[in-house]
């Protein structure tokens, strides 16, 4: 994906997190996972999502990965298609 892109990283826009998720999640676990999507690892998700998000971001649309933070929670980064926003939020919030 790198390649296709020449190095470019995905914009992120206004960063913002729910509460469930800025209560839950430290900040490294966070600042993390927000690094790897905005470098176009979307972390765990299935091989179809994946090709998804790459699609996804070439052609303007929204991308969403899931990470795990170290004491095992599960969270996810959504970036909105028009890139204003990218949101940190916990399953349960969405």
């Amino acid at each position: 994906m790198k390649t296709l892109l020449k190095d470019k990283i995905l914009p992120l826009g206004q960063v913002v997190a729910t509460r469930n998720a800025h209560e839950t999640l430290s900040s490294l676990d966070i600042n993390m996972a927000l690094q790897r999507h905005q470098n176009y690892d979307w972390g765990e998700v299935c091989a179809e999502d994946w090709r998804a998000n790459n699609q996804a971001v070439l052609k303007g649309l929204r991308v969403l990965s899931a990470y795990r933070s170290g004491t095992g929670e599960k969270f996810w980064i959504i970036t909105e298609a028009d890139r204003s926003v990218t949101t940190v939020l916990l399953p349960e919030d969405y």
